[in-house]
Order: structure tokens, then C-alpha cells, then sequence
């Protein structure tokens, strides 16, 4: 049983609390997440199965999309209503403010992560020093929103859409929206609507489901791990180069004469699919594809990234 399945974190659990369940319903040997969900947040979390866990560093750099509610006015040690207030004062602000430094977060911009993260920090996750009381200044990091718009405004609450890149703390967009407004904000609710190519529509809730029904609904639900990587092009093997790629073959461009992938360019991942349909291996192109006619048939076309027993 290998694959993806994407799971509707409720609030109150941790990513973690989402693998274990997930794990002990499959009785999988190994289990994983991509892209932690803090326990107030809710919504698409992909969990990864078996020889799929392989895949968690191919889904790290997909970009979010959230829907977050913000509470004006109010600041906290965890920049969440979870956490413990530090400053309050009346917001004092009006919608078209909000707008205008929604727009001004456009873009490449540099984020301070929560010092409740787990981000590290001299080699231990921050919040563990942030728990001693260690005073330090977390590190900075270049993040990117894409997209940001402001949906409703029943002060001291405030909902926002962001799409934004991989990284990217909505615990610290609110401070720093409140900051800019000058009354200060704290995350209030959090929901991620997608996740890479994992939408929310496609997101399993097991709230109040049996270890009985569970089970069952999971391994209907299973996407598979070609299938959870439609954004890479495909190069369809036979079984002997399928042998050859699983024992650690790096193939040339004669490897690949009768099925030569189109439109790639140097950098671009692609996936080796077997007669079967499995995934077999998943590979960065070293030549682009309007060269490899012009090269010797012995060059190497691929190097491989990484090899699936499934």
C-alpha cells in the first residue's frame, strides 16, 4: 500500500496526531506529512504512505493557500489567541487601512518565524528555547505572497485569503499586519484550503468515523503516487529498464529512443512510469530535449533522484 491521502485536520490536533491515526488504521510501516499544520489550524494536510514518504521533499517547496481569521488588537507571546497576551488596545482602524497594507504585503518580503516554531535555532527547534524563557532574535527569511485579499470585517475580527510560498508563517502575517495598522493582531483561525495540487475539496474528514469505517475509507481514497505528481511530465519505461532504474542505473539518451519526453529543459523533474503504471524513479533532465538529438546516444540524459520499490 503505498500512496497519498489527504486528510481535513481538524482543530485541536497536531500533524502528528493525524499521522499516528492514519498509520495505526493501515497498519502502514512508515507514514508521513508534508507542510505542518499547527492544532488551531484546520484543513488539507496530504499524508503520505509507505514508499510514498519518498515524496515529502518533491511536495516541501509547493506553494499554500490559506483562509485566516485575524483578531485586531490584540498580541500574544505564540502571535495566536492560544498563546499569552502581551499587549492589548482598541483597533482603531478602517477597512480601507486593512486593504491598503494587504496590497503593501505583495511579493518577496522578509518574514520573522513565531519563536513558537519549530524552526531551528542552534540546532534545537525555537519554541524549546522560547519554553526556557531564552531571549534571542529569531533568524529572518525571504518568503512570498502571491496573492492577498481581504474577504470580511467585523472588527475586532478580520478575514483574509493568502496564496503564498512554502514557509510562509500566517502567525507572523497577522502580527505584521497589525503592527502596520498600529493596534497590533493575532491569529484568531486558520484554514488551508490547498496544498500544492491537493485542494480541500479532495480532503477526507475522519471526525467521529469508527476504526471499522476508517480503515476502509482511507484505502478508497488512496491517490497514488503517479497520480500525486501531475505537474511533472512522464517518461514510460519496459520491464528491463524498469529492472535496471530500481538497481540504481542511471540511463543514457539510447535508453530513451522510442520515448523521448518533449518540451523539457535542463532542470525539469520527471517521472519513470512502469508497463504497470507504478512509479518507478523520479529524475532531473541534464539536457534539454531540443539538444538530445544532437548528442552521442551514450550521454547521460537523467541523473536519478529517487527509486520506488512499489
Amino acid at each position: 500500500m503505498n500512496g497519498v491521502i489527504i486528510i481535513d485536520k481538524p482543530s485541536g490536533k497536531t500533524s502528528y496526531d493525524i499521522v499516528e491515526d492514519v498509520k495505526k488504521s493501515l497498519c502502514a510501516r512508515k507514514v508521513g506529512h508534508t507542510g505542518t499544520l499547527d492544532p488551531l489550524a484546520t484543513g488539507v494536510l496530504p499524508v503520505c504512505i509507505n514508499e510514498a514518504t519518498k515524496l515529502v521533499q518533491f511536495f516541501s517547496t509547493d506553494s499554500k493557500e490559506y483562509k485566516a481569521e485575524m483578531l485586531m488588537g490584540v498580541t500574544t507571546d505564540t502571535l495566536d489567541i492560544e498563546g499569552n497576551l502581551t499587549a492589548q488596545k482598541k483597533p482603531d482602524v478602517v477597512r480601507g487601512d486593512i486593504e491598503d497594507v494587504l496590497k503593501s504585503l505583495v511579493g518577496k518580503i522578509k518574514q520573522t518565524p513565531p519563536l513558537y516554531s519549530a524552526i531551528k535555532f542552534k540546532g534545537k527547534p525555537m519554541y524549546k528555547w522560547a519554553r526556557k524563557g531564552v531571549v534571542f532574535d529569531p533568524p529572518g527569511r525571504m518568503v512570498e505572497i502571491h496573492k492577498i485579499t481581504l474577504e470580511d470585517v467585523k472588527l475586532p475580527y478580520v478575514t483574509f485569503f493568502v496564496a503564498c510560498s512554502k514557509g510562509t508563517y500566517i502567525r507572523s502575517l497577522c502580527a505584521d499586519i497589525g503592527e502596520k495598522l498600529g493596534c497590533g493582531a493575532c491569529l484568531a483561525g486558520l484554514r488551508r484550503i490547498r496544498s500544492g495540487a491537493f485542494v480541500e475539496r479532495s480532503a477526507l474528514s475522519l471526525e467521529g468515523v469508527q476504526d471499522r469505517e476508517k480503515k476502509e475509507i482511507l484505502e478508497k481514497n488512496i491517490i497514488s503516487m503517479v497520480d500525486a505528481l501531475p505537474g511533472f511530465s512522464t517518461i514510460y519505461v519496459n520491464r528491463k529498464l524498469e529492472d535496471r532504474l530500481r538497481a540504481g542505473y542511471q540511463p543514457v539518451i539510447g535508453d530513451l529512443a522510442e520515448n523521448r519526453p518533449s518540451s523539457l529543459v535542463v532542470g525539469d523533474v520527471v517521472k519513470f512510469v512502469s508497463p504497470g503504471g507504478a512509479l518507478v524513479a523520479l529524475a532531473r533532465m541534464l539536457c534539454s530535449f531540443d539538444r538530445i538529438s544532437s548528442l552521442d546516444s551514450g550521454e547521460q540524459m537523467v541523473k536519478i533522484l529517487r527509486v520506488f520499490n512499489c
